[in-house]
């Protein structure tokens, strides 16, 4: 199917945009453009008030010279308001000998997000029908499950790149996401649960993944806090479950690898490629390939395909990810890895699907060496210093670990710690390597793109868990 972008911006009309970009001087000069539509279908006290359905389009010209970048976007696609973003950026970013662009030529994009039912092929009241199956599951799973809000979210996305080098290319980016909240209630204990799922798919998803099951999780995690004894102070080993115990890794771990903080020496792992920065058991991977999942890209959001990049392999440092601008400045390879929020922002180096390669150890096993610990299942947020590698995050489903065996659930505990410290004192990690269920987003200088995050299970040696029980 033909990308609806390229009707407005054919060639002729990306050559003729890119010349003015770079009229007055500059390196390199790229269009970049998206539609998106979304669909969101919420239900919220047993009833659905209301569905909306966002559309929006539009471009931004880029030009850059050396460190410098000229950006200007617009959402009205005919030739003269392209004309116009474009000559705004050759001032901003002029300089040097004004040099012609190289003609574009058509590009093909690899394809790691096939799908097979489209949302928009699905009726509204089949969709209408997921969220209240949702709704009744979360209900009839226990009485002391007060409200609920079931959510499905699809989005279809249409990007276009064309720059001076010769790039054209054009990729469609679907997202589906579907979660539930649940309020449990207890005498004066009141808990929270949240899970959901999803990823680059189509309405396939749900063959694997039911509402009901979703709906159930979700009321579990908020039951399971009701009456939990408050999380233990002190330094301990912790065990952090996989799948979505990648968070940590990606916050503690993986801001610190992306290349314009290492460019700017602002990151705690600058200059430090081919050194001991974690175990030697641990290899960290970023992977925008996987199939389907919500991090994935067939080309990033400056037209380079999606690639697999290993960034720590067997505890050493082996490079960072990199958009255009930071691997030029740092003569180094692009990763594709520049990523923006829409149009109307810049590219910056991001992660995509973020995890910790597989180990050799049973999950039991990890368990069952710890006579005394804490056991982290879920997470919320947390705050990390990139500078440093200094974070907390706070866990919202937690136990302890007596006599080699998860016990009793706990509450209010934090994790504090140092990223790059941490990884050092991995001392044993599973073979259940999973990626997130596929609800992540990531934030950094007012962008949010969406991500996946995973690991196996881990066992760092000593941690401080932050609590208020100091038995």
């Amino acid at each position: 199917m033909q990308n609806l972008l390229t009707q407005w911006i054919d060639m002729a009309t990306a050559n003729r945009v890119l010349a003015e970009a770079l009229s007055r001087g500059g390196d390199f000069a790229e269009i970049y453009a998206e539609r998106v539509e979304s669909v969101r279908i919420p239900m919220e006290e047993n009833k659905i008030q209301s569905a909306e359905i966002r559309q929006s389009l539009g471009a931004g010209i880029r030009v850059l010279h050396g460190e410098k970048q000229g950006y200007a976007y617009t959402d009205d696609l005919s030739l003269e308001k392209l004309l116009e973003a474009a000559l705004v950026s050759a001032h901003i970013a002029h300089g040097g000998k004004s040099a012609a662009p190289v003609s574009v030529t058509l590009g093909q994009a690899p394809d790691f997000y096939p799908v097979r039912v489209s949302p928009n092929d699905v009726s509204v009241r089949d969709k209408v029908a997921l969220v209240q199956r949702a709704n009744a599951a979360a209900y009839e799973y226990d009485d002391r499950v007060r409200q609920v809000s079931s959510t499905l979210l699809h989005t279809e996305k249409e990007i276009f790149v064309a720059n001076s080098d010769g790039v054209y290319i054009t990729d469609s980016q679907p997202m589906l996401r579907f979660q539930v909240g649940v309020l449990a209630v207890e005498e004066s204990d009141s808990q929270m649960g949240y899970y959901g799922g999803g990823g680059r798919n189509g309405m396939e998803w749900f063959e694997s993944n039911s509402p009901e099951c979703i709906a159930c999780e979700s009321a579990r995690q908020a039951l399971v806090q009701i009456g939990a004894e408050e999380a233990p102070a002190g330094a301990m080993p912790v065990i952090i479950d996989n799948a979505w115990g990648g968070v940590w890794l990606h916050e503690a771990v993986g801001h610190g690898l992306e290349g314009d903080f290492n460019r700017k020496k602002t990151s705690i792992y600058t200059d430090r490629v081919g050194e001991k920065v974690a175990s030697e058991l641990c290899t960290v991977v970023d992977d925008a390939t996987v199939t389907n999942a919500r991090g994935s890209l067939n080309i990033d959001d400056e037209g380079t395909p999606g690639q697999s990049k290993t960034l720590i392999e067997n505890g050493r440092l082996t490079g960072y990810m990199q958009d255009r601008l930071n691997a030029q400045l740092m003569n180094a390879a692009r990763t594709g890895s520049g990523r923006r929020q829409s149009y109307q922002h810049i590219p910056l180096p991001r992660m995509t699907n973020t995890f910790l390669a597989n180990g050799n150890h049973h999950p039991d096993e990890i368990v069952s060496s710890v006579p005394r610990g804490f056991y982290a299942k879920y997470f919320s947020g947390g705050q990390v210093d990139i500078s440093n590698g200094n974070y907390v995050f706070n866990v919202t489903e937690g136990y302890l670990i007596e006599n080699g065996k998860i016990t009793r659930p706990v509450k209010g505990a934090t994790l504090i710690g140092n990223g790059p410290n941490d990884l050092t004192k991995v001392s044993m990690i599973g073979n259940n390597l999973k990626l997130d269920p596929g609800i992540g987003m990531c934030g950094k200088d007012g962008q949010s793109v969406p991500v996946g995050v995973g690991m196996p299970m881990i066992l760092i040696s000593e941690m401080t868990v932050g609590g208020t029980s100091m038995r």
